[in-house]
C-alpha cells in the first residue's frame, strides 16, 4: 500500500473508560484516593525500612525496591488518567505515548523479576538458614535488584522500538486509557504480525522465567516447611512467605489474562477493565499486603510510632 499521500499521526487520543459524567465523577474520586493511598503506602514502606535498622535485611531491601517500582508504575499512568477523566479530547503526543509505553513496560517487567528475586531470598532463608547471611551478601542482593531493572530496560526498549517504528496514518484513537503495546500497535497502517509474535514471546518469556523461579523456590520452601515438626514452627515459617505469595498471585493472574491468554486478545474493552486493576490497584495493595501480613513490619511501625509519640510528649 502506498502511504505517501497519507497524513502521518503526530498525536493520539485515548478513548478512556467512560463518557458518562456521573461515572466520571465516581471514577475520579476512586482513582484519586487509590493513587494517594499508593503513594502514602509505598513511601511509608520505604521510609519505615530506611529508618528501622532491624529491617536492613535482604528481604526488606527487595521490598523497598518493590515499593519504589510501584510508585513509579502508578505515577506513569495515574496522573495522566486522572487529568483525562473530565477532558473531552484525551490527547497525548506521539513521543509522549512512546515514553509512557517505555516506562510502563520497564516497571511491570522489573516488578515481575523483583518478585522472583524475593522468592529466591525466601528460599535461601528457609532452606539454607545457616548459609543465608553468607550467600545473600550485599553484592548478591545488589545484583538481584539490578538484574530486574536491566531486563526491564531491554524489554521496554524492544517493545517501544517495534511499536513506534511502524507507520501511523490514522485512526488516532487508542481504545484504552494509556499507551499499552497492543492498543497502540493495532492502529498502525502496517502488518503487526511480527509485533504480536514478539509480544507473545517476550511476555510469555518474562512470565515463564520469573514464574518458574518463583515456583521452584516455593516447592523447596514447602518441602522445608513440611519437615518442621511443630505446628507453630510451620506457621511462623509460612507467615514469612504468605505476603510475597499473595502479591505474586494477584500480579501474575492479571498479567497472564492480558498478555498470555489467547482469548484476551479479542476484547480490548475487557483488557481495559483488567488493566485498571494492575495499573492502579496492585501498587496500592502491595504495601497493605506486606504490612498487614508481616509481623516485623507491624512491629517496626509500632516502635516508630511509639518513639515519635515519646519525642513529641517530651
Amino acid at each position: 500500500m502506498d502511504y505517501r499521500n497519507q497524513t502521518l499521526v503526530t498525536e493520539f487520543f485515548f478513548m478512556g473508560l467512560t463518557n458518562h459524567f456521573q461515572y466520571q465523577v465516581v471514577l475520579f474520586v476512586i482513582f484519586l484516593l487509590v493513587y494517594f493511598a499508593t503513594l502514602l503506602g509505598n513511601v511509608g514502606m520505604i521510609t519505615l525500612i530506611w529508618m528501622d535498622p532491624r529491617l536492613h535485611t535482604p528481604m526488606y531491601f527487595f521490598l523497598g525496591h518493590l515499593s519504589f517500582v510501584d510508585i513509579c508504575s502508578s505515577s506513569v499512568i495515574g496522573p495522566k488518567m486522572l487529568t483525562d477523566i473530565f477532558v473531552e479530547k484525551k490527547v497525548i503526543s506521539f513521543l509522549g505515548c512512546a515514553a509512557q509505553l517505555w516506562c510502563f513496560v520497564q516497571f511491570v517487567v522489573t516488578e515481575c523479576f523483583l518478585l522472583a528475586s524475593m522468592a529466591y531470598d525466601r528460599y535461601m532463608a528457609l532452606c539454607k538458614p545457616l548459609l543465608y547471611t553468607l550467600i545473600m551478601s550485599q553484592r548478591i542482593c545488589v545484583q538481584l535488584v539490578l538484574g530486574p531493572y536491566a531486563i526491564g530496560l531491554m524489554i521496554a526498549m524492544t517493545h517501544t522500538t517495534l511499536a513506534f517504528r511502524l507507520l501511523y496514518c490514522g485512526p488516532q484513537i487508542i481504545n484504552h486509557f494509556f499507551c499499552d503495546v497492543l492498543p497502540v500497535s493495532s492502529l498502525a497502517c502496517a502488518d503487526i504480525y511480527v509485533n504480536q509474535i514478539v509480544l507473545f514471546i517476550l511476555a510469555g518469556g518474562v512470565r515463564v522465567v520469573s514464574g518458574v523461579t518463583i515456583l521452584v523456590s516455593y516447592i523447596y520452601i514447602i518441602i522445608a516447611i513440611l519437615r518442621i515438626h511443630s505446628a507453630e514452627g510451620r506457621h511462623n515459617a509460612f507467615s514469612t512467605c504468605s505476603s510475597h505469595l499473595a502479591a505474586v498471585s494477584i500480579l501474575y493472574g492479571t498479567l497472564f489474562f492480558i498478555y498470555v491468554c489467547p482469548c484476551s486478545s479479542f476484547s480490548l474493552d475487557i483488557n481495559k477493565v483488567v488493566s485498571v486493576f494492575y495499573t492502579a490497584v496492585i501498587p496500592m495493595l502491595n504495601p497493605l499486603i506486606y504490612s498487614l501480613r508481616n509481623r516485623e513490619v507491624k512491629d517496626s511501625f509500632r516502635r516508630t510510632f511509639e518513639k515519635k509519640k515519646f519525642l513529641m510528649s517530651k
